[in-house]
């Protein structure tokens, strides 16, 4: 059983957000993931397309033949926290208010 995985790292996106679509598509085949993530509403989705169609990219590289997508499985999707880039908004009377911007590596493995 072939298996292959793609990340993608510094996802301008909090890892709660990423989590929340990402538990929905484990376990499922490509099809009826990709399906899912076309019509759900989240920005995240997209991304999640992208790297999904990676790790197909990379299992069809490894076994060098036309692969049939329904057997294809999502064995583990997660999101790992990355670096917080850290900002300040002016505030009235001088002050400065802190604004955390959360970044995520989305990592995908599926399986033949």
């Amino acid at each position: 059983m072939p298996k292959s995985q793609a990340i993608a790292k510094y996802i301008r996106t909090s890892p709660n957000k990423s989590r929340r679509v990402l538990k929905q598509i484990q376990g499922k085949s490509y099809n009826e993931a990709r399906l899912m993530l076309e019509f759900m509403p989240y920005k995240v989705c997209k991304i999640i397309i992208k790297v999904l169609e990676s790790a197909l990219s990379n299992i069809e590289e490894k076994t060098n033949d036309s692969l049939d997508k329904t057997k294809i499985i999502i064995i583990e999707a997660f999101a790992d926290k990355g670096p917080v880039l850290k900002r300040f908004q002016p505030r009235a009377q001088g002050r400065a208010f802190p604004i955390r911007k959360p970044t995520c590596h989305i990592n995908i493995k599926i399986e033949i």
